[in-house]
């Protein structure tokens, strides 16, 4: 099962930026698709942007405009540039790839804290 580990998160002031990155221990070329998802305390994970194999993006109505995810085969990585973060971005983010049909994985997850 493809292992992966994100990383980029931290602590911004609002209005600040932050890029996260999730790393694959295996080619991500011929994945179907990889995410981005998000859960704050008490709320459920939801989805906040993905790019499918061929490289088209979409993203939750919440991060259009703000957030972009893009990806790099060569280095395994996709990633996740945040900007114009807002204190409601606070939340764990996760890295999820569907692999096939019937293979998925998720990453551990990286807490981005969005405060002044």
């Amino acid at each position: 099962q493809v292992q992966l580990v994100e990383s980029g998160g931290g602590l911004v002031q609002p209005g600040g930026s932050l890029r996260l990155s999730c790393a694959a221990s295996e080619s991500i070329f011929n994945f179907m698709h990889m995410d981005w998802y998000r859960q704050a305390p008490g709320k459920q994970r939801e989805f906040v942007a993905t790019i499918t194999g061929g490289g088209t993006t979409n993203y939750a109505d919440s991060v259009k405009g703000r957030f972009t995810i893009s990806r790099d085969s060569a280095k395994n990585t996709v990633y996740l540039q945040m900007n114009s973060l807002l204190p409601e971005d606070t939340a764990v983010y996760y890295c999820h790839a569907r692999v096939s049909v019937a293979g998925e994985s998720w990453g551990q997850g990286t807490q981005v804290t969005v405060s002044s």
